[in-house]
């Protein structure tokens, strides 16, 4: 571990985090690196740090203190070094395990292509997770968005941000185009020839251990649904193995504390009636099954036949309804279930694109990206981020809302096991929106509401921690 990145000295009054057999040790003290963030990120991170100074305090009298320590990325560091993205940054997150930034500009022609993107995949941060709740007060576009209450589960290093593709026109593009017409299709279908031509994959290894990790989160906070979101009725082979992995996990390693949608039909029918051969319950969870050909119908009844087996005594007579429901649902479908039925989810684990568009979308029920916090959690290391962009126009002006960057904290608080100061941060949140004291974003749809600055916000929040 050095004693200083990018020449800025790592402080003498903190400890490091660490990590051994899949356990973090928190010391009292702990060092937790940050980036500031480009635009607006100045003015959010400064009113964020208060927050969380004073919520420490007030939680833990002395006892506990983070020792924040600054890293560079984004504008900042190029100013200073030239590099959008040092070493040496990527070597103190490392170093020092846990951190929190505030938004980053994507470098315009040429670099990196996203900063954010970049941090995930060199440190493997395979989760991102997207915690969406309603805090009462905020203004939003539903009638009822209390009912959205969900934790997204977005894999985090595969899909199309696996930065695979090559561009129209070039000879990298004939090569690609050439070798799946003409060797892999052989004339089943084609490619254009002036196309832009991109891979998305989709492992085995990344798709279990994100399902994984949902499923261990719904274990650890009492949640009742965890649902596979996928594309598979049309990408069959990426999307959709993608769903029959996460449905192995839990069938496979959580066998005692879930239950798979169509395991609880076929248990809940034979609980109904009793005597219902596996034929006729067959026919109960494959309407039309009829109709189909015999092969089908036999796989079911197999089906039936095998769940029976498995779990008939363990999870039977009712015992099912106290488990994890693992269930699936297709991505275009989650966007209206989410709208018209938000109570039936509560954790969504999906593939990479499918969880960046449910995750804003979400959000959008709820206040938007500006009060959004998102994490990026890896075996080992964790970067908890505000999920909203730069606002570059806004910046110094102290006018945007921190609320992202706030409750981004409040995660890396719980993360850290410090719920103490976590909660004292959400309530204090809330009980200033209540008050109606907040920045114009929300202060444009709240009847009668004082318009606060970034500063102003963090300062009300801090003096209601004591109320």
């Amino acid at each position: 571990m050095q004693s200083s990145y990018n020449g800025i000295a790592v402080p003498t009054d903190g400890q490091a985090i660490e990590y051994s057999n899949g356990k973090f040790t928190v010391p009292n003290n702990p060092i937790i690196p940050f980036i500031e963030g480009d635009g607006t990120g100045r003015d959010i991170w400064k009113a964020s740090q208060r927050v969380f100074d004073a919520a420490v305090e007030k939680a833990y009298g002395g006892k506990r203190k983070v020792a924040w320590f600054e890293v560079l990325a984004g504008e900042k560091a190029y100013r200073q070094t030239q590099n959008w993205l040092p070493d040496d940054t990527v070597k103190a997150t490392v170093d020092f395990r846990v951190s929190i930034k505030g938004p980053l500009t994507t470098p315009v022609g040429g670099g990196i292509r996203s900063l954010n993107v970049a941090l995930r995949q060199l440190m493997d941060l395979y989760q991102c997770v997207r915690p969406v709740k309603y805090y009462a007060g905020v203004p939003s576009p539903v009638k009822h968005p209390e009912k959205l209450d969900v934790v997204i589960f977005r894999e985090n290093t595969e899909d199309i941000y696996a930065g695979i593709e090559f561009r129209e026109g070039t000879p990298e593009a004939a090569k690609f185009i050439a070798f799946v017409n003409d060797d892999m299709l052989k004339g089943k279908k084609k490619i254009r020839l002036d196309s832009g031509v991109g891979v998305k994959p989709i492992s085995i290894t990344g798709s279990k251990r994100l399902v994984r990790a949902a499923i261990q989160y719904a274990l650890d906070h009492g949640r009742n649904t965890v649902t596979l979101v996928h594309k598979g009725n049309i990408q069959k082979f990426t999307e959709g193995a993608f769903r029959e992995w996460g449905y192995e996990v839990a069938s496979q390693e959580f066998r005692e504390q879930t239950v798979t949608e169509r395991e609880s039909w076929i248990l809940g029918n034979l609980e109904a009636n009793p005597k219902l051969t596996a034929e006729e319950n067959a026919a109960l969870i494959e309407p039309g099954i009829e109709f189909a050909s015999k092969e089908f119908g036999a796989e079911v009844v197999a089906e039936v036949k095998s769940v029976v087996a498995a779990i008939g005594e363990s999870h039977g007579n009712g015992q099912w309804k106290k488990k994890i429901l693992v269930n699936d649902r297709i991505a275009d479908s989650i966007f209206q279930q989410i709208i018209l039925r938000p109570e039936d989810y509560s954790v969504l684990a999906t593939t990479n694109l499918n969880g960046d568009y449910i995750s804003d979308a979400a959000a959008a029920q709820v206040g938007g990206l500006g009060i959004a916090p998102g994490g990026n959690i890896g075996d080992g290391y964790a970067v908890f981020e505000a999920t909203h962009g730069t606002a570059p126009k806004y910046a110094d002006k102290d006018v945007i809302n921190p609320g992202s960057v706030i409750l981004s904290g409040v995660m890396l608080f719980d993360f850290l096991g410090w719920s103490e100061a976590a909660r004292l941060i959400e309530s204090s949140m809330e009980k200033t929106i209540g008050q109606k004291f907040v920045t114009y974003d929300f202060e444009r749809g709240m009847q009668g509401a004082t318009k606060a600055k970034t500063s102003e916000f963090a300062t009300r929040m801090i003096e209601n921690m004591g109320k």
